[in-house]
């Protein structure tokens, strides 16, 4: 099997990419669950998919089935996460090998949260502490890796400041990293006003857009409190008055979506990413809409 094409490839042809987020399955069942979804999103054609990584590794062997079976089965262009958190520096390097050995030539590489139970990221004995010492890792152990790192429009929740934050993200570009992928956000002026900053403070690579169909009002205020994001009032209280009513949620979560992906691209934003949660239907419902 051939190398994986870079996605910094993708990014000269000067056209939207689209791309979807896959998380590893706990269980065997729920291995089949992502088969059925990775089957009926080739109808989208994304351009490249992501596979999440653990905290600590604790998926690592599932990500990495996951990222082959995308790979070998559907043809899909596979970036695979990898994170600092419980690795040394050795073992990150041999990660990064066997990475490159099956033919992955784009991972995405982050930091990582604390793992379950933790409030606080710790550094592993000979590990690394930042991103952007990862991205330096990769780079220098195969350069022909294309890497991209997350970006925080409204601030990653531990950075002292937004000054701070936009730092640490030009210390990861400037270690080798060839785009950006946001943190999800609900409000599109504040990914503009991110890339403003971004590009006043000299980083200049491909910004995408990470976006997140409501699913569920709980899960998305979950999910918004641990990395930041803020909920616009207006999208609450369609949520609110939605109350139970599933259909109707999902149904207002997708066109909050495709008002977002829209504007985005019209805008002139290097393509989206779709957090999708491992479930086809919002993608495939935003590919159709976007489409029309």
């Amino acid at each position: 099997m051939p190398p994986d094409r870079p996605i910094s490839d993708l990014f000269a042809q000067r056209r939207p990419l689209r791309s979807l987020e896959f998380f590893p399955p706990k269980d065997d069942a729920g291995v089949a669950a992502l088969r059925a979804t990775a089957t009926a999103l080739r109808r989208m054609q994304p351009d490249f998919v992501s596979v999440t990584y653990g905290a600590g590794g604790s998926t690592r062997e599932r990500t990495s089935q996951v990222s082959d079976l995308l790979k070998a089965e559907f043809g899909y262009t596979v970036m695979p996460h990898l994170t600092c958190v419980g690795h040394t520096r050795a073992e990150l390097e041999a990660i990064a090998d066997q990475i490159h050995a099956r033919h992955f030539r784009n991972v995405m590489t982050l930091r990582g949260d604390p793992p379950k139970g933790a409030t606080r990221f710790e550094v592993t004995r000979d590990g690394l502490r930042f991103a952007s010492e990862l991205v330096a890792l990769l780079k220098a152990r195969h350069a022909d890796l294309c890497l991209g790192v997350g970006g925080y429009p409204e601030k990653h929740p531990e950075a002292p400041s937004p000054e701070a934050d936009l730092d640490h993200l030009r210390r990861k570009v400037d270690a080798g990293a060839a785009f950006v992928t946001t943190q999800l956000f609900f409000d599109n002026a504040v990914y503009y006003r991110f890339v403003e900053r971004c590009r006043a403070a000299g980083i200049t690579v491909p910004i995408i857009p990470g976006i997140m169909p409501v699913q569920s009002l709980k899960q998305i205020q979950r999910f918004t409190s641990m990395c930041g994001a803020s909920l616009p009032a207006r999208l609450i209280t369609r949520l609110e008055a939605a109350a139970d009513e599933t259909d109707v949620v999902e149904a207002i979560g997708i066109d909050w979506a495709l008002t977002q992906i829209r504007d985005l691209l019209a805008q002139g934003a290097p393509g989206y990413h779709l957090y999708i949660l491992n479930r086809a239907k919002a993608a495939l419902t935003l590919a159709a809409g976007l489409a029309a």
